[in-house]
């Protein structure tokens, strides 16, 4: 785990294919079946392709237990994609402008499986929010637990159910 004054970055090896990961990280669900802060609630929107594609995140904070801001919509902003490698994005929601801070993955593969590095930037917001101290909004455990449910999601598939 590295831990700067801006940023959070937690690895784990998966094994699995850098492809099956980043199926589920180019998949506005896929984000909400990984997180492990349970503010995702559900997500719309189409696989992401590209720098400047888009998505909806349904969240709810009360698993923060931080701030009460009941139900609310943020749009996911993809800022870098590099097919298999890296992805990441900002957040734009009704705080205008948008707080800035950035979350991505790193993908490195290696004999087995693959380095995946989850990271959480906030090094681009303003003072005001800094001086808030209200960042890092999410710990490096939680990154970290995010990491163990992509592990599990790619290397053990749920079950078909039957209706």
């Amino acid at each position: 785990m590295d831990i700067q004054d801006e940023r959070i970055e937690v690895e784990r090896f998966i094994a699995a294919e850098p492809e099956r990961i980043f199926a589920v990280l180019t998949d506005p669900r896929g984000h909400v079946a990984i997180d492990s802060s349970g503010m995702l609630m559900s997500a719309t929107g189409d696989v992401v392709r590209g720098v400047g594609d888009r998505f909806e995140v349904h969240m709810d904070r009360e698993a923060l237990g931080d701030v009460d801001l009941g139900e609310y919509d943020v749009t996911v902003v993809i800022e870098t994609l590099e097919p298999d490698r890296e992805i990441s994005w900002s957040i734009e929601g009704v705080i205008k402008p948008p707080i800035g801070h950035v979350y991505g993955y790193r993908l490195v593969p290696h004999e087995g499986g693959t380095l995946v590095t989850s990271f959480y930037d906030w090094s681009r917001i303003s003072d005001e929010w800094r001086d808030a101290g209200t960042f890092p909004v999410v710990r490096p455990e939680s990154l970290k637990a995010t990491l163990g449910i992509l592990a599990r999601t790619v290397t053990h598939p749920r079950p078909a159910t039957s209706s």
